[in-house]
C-alpha cells in the first residue's frame, strides 16, 4: 500500500457535487493498493499513521500525533499512486489491485483507523471525486508498506 499523508486544517471530498466526506484538523490519506497488498500492510500502516508525530506541540516542535490532538482522518482511494511510469510516457496501472481485492482492503484500512476513536471519513471507492484541502504546513509524507521491514 502506498499512502500520501497530508496534514490538513480542513478537507472534504465531493461526488456528484455533494460532500460525502469532510474533516477539520487532521490527516487526509490518499490511499493506493497494490495487487500484492494484504491486511498486514494495512495494519502496519494504521499503526504508523496513528502514531506519526507531525503536529506541533506547545513549542511548535513536531511531537504530537493525530491521536494526541484528537484529529480527524479523511481516506481517499487513489489507484493512480500505484502507477508504473518507468517505460514510456503513459503510466501503467496494471499493478494496482483490482476492485474485488482493493475494496475490501480499503474498507478494512478505514475500519482499523476508525477503531482509534477518531472521526474517520472517506470518499467513494471508484467514484469521480473532487477533493479539496487546506494543507497545513505544508506537511506531506509518502509512506509505503513495502518499506516496513
Amino acid at each position: 500500500m502506498k499512502i500520501v499523508i497530508q496534514r490538513v486544517s480542513e478537507a472534504h471530498v465531493k461526488v456528484d457535487g455533494k460532500i460525502v466526506g469532510e474533516i477539520g484538523k487532521g490527516l487526509m490519506l490518499l490511499t493506493g493498493i497494490d495487487e500484492n497488498d494484504e491486511k498486514q500492510d494495512a495494519d502496519w500502516l494504521v499503526q504508523k499513521i496513528l502514531n506519526l508525530r507531525i503536529f506541533g506541540d506547545e513549542d511548535d516542535k513536531l511531537n504530537l500525533s493525530v491521536k494526541d490532538i484528537s484529529g480527524e482522518i479523511l481516506c481517499i482511494s487513489q489507484f493512480t499512486l500505484i502507477a508504473d511510469y518507468k517505460k514510456g510516457n503513459r503510466p501503467s496501472f496494471i499493478k494496482a489491485a483490482k476492485p474485488d481485492k482493493a475494496v475490501p482492503l480499503f474498507d478494512y484500512f478505514k475500519e482499523e483507523l476508525a477503531k482509534s476513536g477518531l472521526k474517520t471519513e472517506s470518499g467513494i471507492f471508484g467514484a469521480d471525486m473532487k477533493v479539496s484541502l487546506v494543507n497545513d504546513g505544508p506537511v506531506t509524507i509518502v509512506m509505503d508498506s513495502i518499506t516496513k521491514s
